[in-house]
């Protein structure tokens, strides 16, 4: 019977000998916990499986290091989820994001996200946050936290745009009622 090796020892014998059983090893262990988590996130299957794939081959490639600092889990959800968001933006939508972003930049006005965030130096962030519906803290993960478009959160979520800013609309409220 052989023994079973920790993430850390397969992630080591990946990237330093490229040992292909020790890749399958942890292929294994962690695609189904990793595509369950992706379905919650995306609604396209294709999507989900062509993402965790990307995954995997970027740990299999090298791109993506793991310095062991972390639990292993965690680490290919960063992955994952950034390939995801990727894959959701695609070039043009990233290309306008940053169009955006430069226009933010040289705004007065103060985001709804940055008045309820500079009020709650005393307040119980997590504590508002916990009381949000799930459905309401999925959008507000996929656009202020991931920083998706209306659009590209409702592809994600699987709802349509006017859900989508409807539900960030009632979410802002609600937090900005237990934050105040």
């Amino acid at each position: 019977m052989s023994e079973t090796r920790s993430d850390g020892e397969l992630l080591r014998a990946v990237a330093a000998d490229a040992d292909r059983r020790a890749f399958e090893e942890l292929y294994r262990r962690y695609t189904p916990w990793l595509t369950a988590r992706m379905r919650g996130r995306c609604a396209d299957p294709a999507v989900v499986d062509d993402v965790v794939q990307e995954t995997f081959l970027a740990v299999w490639r090298g791109s993506a290091r793991y310095r062991e600092d972390g639990d292993v889990a965690g680490w290919l959800w960063r992955i994952g989820s950034r390939r995801l968001i990727d894959v959701l933006r695609g070039d043009g939508a990233r290309g306008r994001l940053r169009q955006a972003l430069a226009r933010l930049r040289h705004r007065d006005e103060v985001s709804a996200e940055e008045r309820v965030l500079a009020g709650v130096e005393h307040g119980d962030l997590a504590g508002a946050l916990i009381r949000l519906s799930p459905e309401l803290r999925a959008v507000l993960q996929a656009t202020v936290v991931d920083g998706l478009t209306t659009r590209e959160a409702a592809v994600l979520l699987g709802i349509p745009p006017g859900t989508v800013k409807t539900r960030a609309l009632r979410a802002r409220r609600q937090l900005r009622e237990a934050l105040a």
